[in-house]
């Protein structure tokens, strides 16, 4: 859908805590599996988590899928 918002998280790059927190709908969260070695990986978990209670579409995804 035209005019979403997204964001994508990865081992080397992530948007604000807040921003995925306040994810909700029309916005999608990538989370590419790579994300998984970030130290502060549980925090980031914890916010797509309430991304998706939001309503945002949450997508797993791996490097390759993600374009």
């Amino acid at each position: 859908m035209k005019g979403e918002l997204e964001h994508v998280i990865d081992s080397a790059r992530a948007p604000a805590l807040g921003d995925i927190r306040a994810a909700g709908p029309g916005e999608i969260v990538y989370v590419l599996r790579s994300a998984t070695t970030r130290k502060d990986w549980p925090k980031y978990w914890e916010a797509v988590g309430v991304a998706l209670k939001r309503g945002a579409f949450v997508h797993i995804v791996n490097e390759e899928e993600h374009t």
